[in-house]
């Protein structure tokens, strides 16, 4: 399988980049799979049901959350209704939506997509060791799914390597989003699972992670905040990853993947 997953899209920058690239590049691409986390589309902080599904209708088969899955009251509701919408699983039980989907994607393979939250620095949440497992044991890779997406939402670089190597073997993918600044330790781990510890983020990159530079600049020199975080504006940068997988749902080939914007363009050399 041929998947790409695209990182945290933030506001209207991020979002047009997603739905100006993301059609072009299902179709290039030939593309088995794609997921989107979505959690600070609107405005940066949630996702909207007119977001959601102007990702499906660009290509997307899935939309991920985190931290922000719920600032959007609406998502309160609409998240029962949006079958492809995935929230942390380790949320408390109650929560309204789902932790994991088991999508048919636009080519007919059936793939597992699994929202996990961090603890580290986070809101306490249940324990994402024990979340993942439940849920990976649950659609077994290779006989229940022909792929595993794992988005780990979490801020230390030490619980997203940690959660990769857990996950190895088990996962096509573990990726790591929240932090919205590309790593460059793409590999594929010793058991089959693709990793990346944090993708990076589709919108504008001069600002502070997706945010205009002003107030974060002012709440770090003097402590006080004076406004809301709003998106930063200018050019627009794609982040994500690409992962070529064999029959058994295992990673053979992983790459970075970034287009326009500010940071120096790359995009998979083997599709």
């Amino acid at each position: 399988m041929r998947i790409l997953f695209l990182g945290d899209v933030v506001g209207r920058v991020g979002r047009q980049v997603v739905l100006d690239e993301l059609p072009g590049l299902r179709a290039q691409w030939a593309l088995d799979c794609v997921v989107v986390n979505g959690e600070n589309a609107a405005g940066g902080f949630g996702i909207t049901e007119a977001i959601y599904e102007e990702f499906l209708a660009a290509g997307a088969d899935a939309v991920t959350l985190g931290n922000h899955a719920f600032d959007q009251r609406e998502a309160l509701v609409f998240i029962e209704r949006a079958p492809r919408l995935v929230r942390p699983t380790n949320y408390p039980a109650g929560t309204p939506g789902r932790g994991a989907a088991l999508v048919e994607t636009q080519s007919g393979a059936r793939v597992l997509v699994v929202n996990v939250m961090g603890r580290t620095f986070m809101d306490p949440m249940d324990d994402p060791f024990a979340a993942i497992d439940r849920e990976l044991d649950a659609a077994p890779l290779g006989l229940v799914c022909d792929a595993a997406i794992v988005d780990f939402h979490a801020e230390t670089t030490s619980e997203k390597q940690a959660f990769g190597h857990w996950c190895d073997g088990r996962a096509s993918l573990v990726i790591g989003t929240h932090t919205h600044v590309p790593t460059a330790d793409h590999r594929v781990l010793p058991g089959g699972t693709a990793y990346m510890t944090d993708v990076g983020m589709c919108g504008a990159y001069d600002g502070v992670i997706g945010m205009d530079k002003e107030e974060p600049l002012r709440r770090f020199t003097r402590k006080i905040g004076s406004s809301r975080f709003e998106p930063a504006t200018g050019p627009g940068t794609l982040s994500g990853l690409a992962v070529e997988t064999d029959a058994n749902g295992r990673a053979l080939k992983v790459a970075p993947v970034r287009l326009g914007g500010l940071l120096e363009p790359v995009a998979p050399s083997f599709w």
